[in-house]
């Protein structure tokens, strides 16, 4: 049954939903309820959008708009009146109930589950309950398969003509880890394509898109990146950008929040988006740790098998290594700091030794499975690839062709104006370096919305130090924010010193 309602502009918008709010005592006339979904249609069009209701932001007989609907309804004015219906829930409602059943599901049924989440039928509720399915009961082979699958459907993808497309991901959570802008341009170098898509920081103080951001933009579209590998053989952009397996990132927004990372989801997110980009060959870098997503080795070993297994089902080459992330890997926390830091070492400077030594150790592999260096004799092509400044070179033609520009250097890089560097008061070993507490002063310093805010470490665990060695300096851009950084590092526990925690007995130095 159509009803006829008099519309009102909400100008607000409601985060890519359709949303109208219906009066309280109008909804109960019609017979709906928040989150049912209705029809509404003006000036011939139709758009399906969820139920809300208000005594206040509707007055009776009105409905009130949000700014997506009128926009899919081409509304740019009020019109006298709209109709409106209301329709049964999509079947895929049904369908998570039924994973929340423990009921495997086939192909078609995840099918159907996708499409709904590419056309935004589906509430936040019932969005959050098929990840926390996912995350409870699992995926098995099939239902992982189709997930992928499916993903990589709901987007855009790229095709290169090479037979030979190589690619990376790191399983996340220890900061400082930007092994992806070394080992890119020591592969490009080697004449190897690998159109690196990367993403930005969500809960942490920086993405590799925020790093290479300072350097070069990373909103490229699909024919920029292509110009730029048929340029330079790599990229380093924004994977948002591209609306590369799309529905991934619409579940990415329910799955953050919640910090779930279902196994088959977090599978069928990693290997789409590969496959997506036309990989043949993708490493994966697994850290463990206390900091790390992944704590404990068999865990990651299993998960390693899995990737392994699900990528030869995508016709991919897939290889896994597990790597420690009990500590930052470098010693910058931050977008500038970060970026500096990868060009100091590809200028040759002998700065974070553990990042660059990784970065080789990780392209040295890629170069061994795409066959462009003997088993045993990969890291040794990577190593003089770096030392010989080739990588350096490379880089700088990938910025230039990305739009950056090609003569930056580390020593140009702006990091933060306001200051304070955190000295020892008393002597002692490093015990611990806490990964989580670290990123949350650099975020609080403003990292990563402010590109020179961060941390920059000193030490790492293991380190002998004395009283009054530096520890670590804190970048900000405003008095405040340094302040608000600076609070949170006595109610924090970022370095332990043997059994006794440094954090509760640092001197404090600003700048």
């Amino acid at each position: 049954m159509e009803v006829k309602l008099k519309p009102k502009f909400i100008d607000l918008e409601s985060g890519g939903k359709n949303i109208v709010i219906i009066n309280t005592e109008d909804a109960k006339d019609i017979d709906v309820s928040a989150l049912d979904r209705v029809y509404v249609r003006a000036n011939g069009k139709k758009v399906t959008a969820l139920v809300d209701t208000s005594s206040t932001m509707a007055k009776q007989n009105e409905i009130g708009l949000f700014k997506e609907v009128q926009k899919e309804l081409h509304l740019t004015k009020e019109p006298q009146s709209l109709s409106i219906e209301k329709i049964d829930k999509p079947k895929s409602v049904y369908l998570i109930r039924k994973k929340m059943d423990k009921v495997p599901l086939k192909q078609p049924e995840i099918e159907s589950i996708i499409e709904d989440v590419m056309n935004d039928n589906l509430s936040e509720i019932e969005l959050t309950a098929f990840v926390t399915a996912v995350y409870i009961n699992g995926l098995n082979e099939e239902e992982t398969l189709a997930l992928t699958n499916e993903i990589i459907k709901s987007g855009r993808t790229l095709h290169f003509p090479k037979k030979v497309v190589l690619d990376k991901h790191s399983i996340g959570g220890v900061p400082g880890n930007r092994t992806t802008m070394l080992l890119v341009p020591i592969i490009a170098s080697a004449g190897l394509t690998i159109p690196k898509t990367s993403s930005r920081a969500i809960t942490s103080p920086a993405g590799t898109a925020d790093v290479m951001e300072v350097l070069a933009p990373v909103n490229l579209t699909e024919k920029q990146i292509i110009d730029t590998i048929n340029k330079t053989n790599g990229c380093i952009v924004w994977g948002g950008s591209m609306n590369l397996a799309a529905a991934d990132d619409k579940l990415i927004k329910v799955r953050h929040p919640l910090s779930l990372d279902p196994h088959g989801m977090l599978l069928a997110s990693i290997l789409a988006k590969k496959k997506a980009v036309g990989s043949t060959h993708v490493l994966i870098d697994i850290s463990i740790g206390k900091g790390a997503k992944i704590f404990l080795k068999q865990d990651a070993e299993k998960l390693a098998d899995e990737f392994i297994r699900y990528g030869n089902l995508l016709n991919m080459n897939v290889e896994c290594i597990i790597t420690p992330g009990y500590d930052p890997i470098g010693q910058a926390i931050g977008p500038a700091l970060e970026a500096r830091e990868i060009l100091r070492i590809l200028e040759g400077e002998n700065v974070s030794p553990e990042l660059k030594e990784k970065g080789i150790a990780m392209a040295g592999l890629m170069l061994e499975m795409a066959g462009r260096a003997k088993h045993g004799e990969g890291e040794a092509t990577a190593r003089s690839i770096i030392d010989s400044g080739k990588a350096l070179e490379k880089m700088k033609e990938i910025i230039k062709a990305q739009g950056g520009d090609p003569s930056v250097s580390s020593k140009g890089i702006r990091i933060g104006k306001k200051s304070m560097t955190i000295k020892a008061t008393q002597a002692g070993r490093i015990h611990y370096m806490n990964t989580r507490d670290l990123s949350t002063i650099a975020r609080a310093a403003g990292a990563p919305k402010d590109i020179g805010a961060g941390i920059y470490l000193y030490v790492e665990k293991g380190d002998k130090i004395t009283k009054g060695q530096n520890i670590f300096t804190i970048y900000a851009e405003s008095d405040s924010k340094l302040k608000a950084a600076e609070e949170l590092i006595d109610k924090l526990q970022p370095v332990e010193l043997e059994k006794t925690i440094i954090g509760t007995v640092f001197s404090k130095h600003k700048s």
